[in-house]
């Protein structure tokens, strides 16, 4: 059984309609009972006027409840339909006003398709039996006239095929209609649906734009804080132990902290102006660090105390925005972890390698035998960078002590570009 497009009770709405046009078809079958009957209809064979007032109270005061038993309704119409022209009552029109509309809301309202469509088809086969069986009656009945006998054509028999003309277009557009208005309820349901679906992964898309716009920013914060902090920290640490025995040295290590923090400053603000930005974070790439820059960490590295060597392998070739800063932001904080936790006679090597498809980046640093790998805030950022550039990245302990990170960008799309 399909999907009912309608409720499973009519709504207020409906059945105040339906109300109003059982009131208005009751007045309008009164008035058409007692013209009908002054009209003499049906002659001397015609019923009285008041069986006329309880055909039209028994086919509209159904009307009022059509949309919630559609079926019920139908079928007893057309029984009350049935009876009165057979008995001649004296009313015809409301009638066949009310059977038209019957039939239409069994089709355009029951959602069970089958049982509506065996329901009309019954109806509609049982009134042309009956209308068969009276025309037969008829025929006998005034076989003795003339106009009756007079071939094929003759005003009896043409009388009779316009009247089967009239009932096959009376059923059939009741039928047609109300499978009109089913089609057509499907759709606009369909189309809801629909609706009520885009809305709803609109909503889940926008929180998931929220969630991701919270992890980059809270990356990008734990990026720039760890890495000047702790430069910061190291410094000022190496300064406290200098000042009394070398002053001299113990000042290049404060121009370094305010050199750091005049970094800090900077990153932060481009951080803030990012935000700002229409659209909120746009991603990485609205960041200017790019792999080149990665050079300027190793003599941060160095002038916070790490021995740190740079090597590039390969000739470089373009790398796009999003990727530079990723591998920027790895090696900060492979070099931050490094002086945090390798010990004070740790050294760092980092090498930038460039092959025909991609990019690596490794950053090794000796110092501190290290056991399990414990997780924390920036193994997790390095590996989101990682993977948000459909890259791989490997972290793990040395077994002579220290720490490697190795990372790969593949750029199969960006040499296919520049070869173009």
């Amino acid at each position: 059984m399909p999907v009912s497009p309608y409720p499973p009770t009519p709504t207020t709405r409906e059945l105040r309609q339906d109300a109003l046009l059982a009131a208005g078809m009751l007045v309008g079958g009164v008035i058409s009972a007692g013209l009908t009957t002054i009209a003499d209809w049906y002659g001397e064979d015609q019923a009285p006027m008041w069986s006329a007032l309880l055909v039209v109270a028994a086919v509209t005061v159904p009307l009022a409840v059509r949309r919630r038993w559609p079926a019920q309704v139908a079928v007893f119409i057309a029984l009350v339909f049935f009876a009165s022209v057979t008995l001649r009552v004296p009313e015809v029109y409301v009638v066949n006003i009310t059977m038209f509309i019957a039939l239409y809301t069994v089709g355009a309202r029951m959602s069970d398709r089958r049982t509506a469509m065996l329901l009309r088809v019954g109806i509609t086969c049982g009134m042309f039996a009956w209308l068969i069986i009276v025309m037969y009656r008829d025929a006998i009945s005034e076989a003795g006239r003339a106009d009756v006998a007079a071939g094929l054509f003759s005003p009896y028999v043409a009388m009779m095929m316009i009247q089967l003309l009239l009932n096959a277009l009376y059923f059939g557009g009741a039928y047609y209609f109300g499978e009109r208005s089913w089609a057509a309820a499907v759709q606009r349901f369909a189309l809801e649906e629909r609706t009520r679906e885009l809305e709803a992964e609109r909503e889940v898309t926008a929180a998931q734009a929220v969630a991701l716009d919270r992890v980059r920013i809270a990356r990008e914060l734990h990026d720039v804080v760890a890495h000047h902090v702790s430069v910061m920290g190291v410094q000022a640490g190496a300064a406290r132990l200098m000042i009394d025995q070398d002053p001299d040295a113990a000042k290049r290590t404060l121009a370094g902290i305010e050199s750091a923090s005049r970094d800090a400053i900077g990153d932060f603000r481009q951080l803030l102006e990012t935000l700002r930005a229409p659209g909120g974070v746009e991603g990485e790439s609205s960041s200017t660090f790019s792999v080149d820059d990665i050079e300027s960490l190793v003599l941060a590295s160095r002038g916070a105390g790490l021995p740190t060597e740079y090597t590039v392998i390969g000739d470089p070739i373009p790398v796009p925005d999003t990727v530079g800063v990723n591998l920027y932001r790895i090696a900060q904080e492979a070099l931050t972890n490094a002086r945090r936790h390798a010990g004070p006679d740790a050294t760092a090597d980092v090498r930038v390698r460039y092959t025909t498809d991609a990019v690596e980046l490794e950053v090794v640093n000796t110092g501190r035998l290290l056991g399990a790998l414990r997780p924390g805030l920036g193994q997790l950022g390095m590996r989101e960078r990682a993977l948000a550039s459909g890259g791989s990245i490997d972290l793990r302990p040395r077994p002579q002590g220290g720490f490697r990170v190795r990372v790969r960008m593949p750029l199969a799309r960006v040499t296919a570009e520049a070869v173009r």
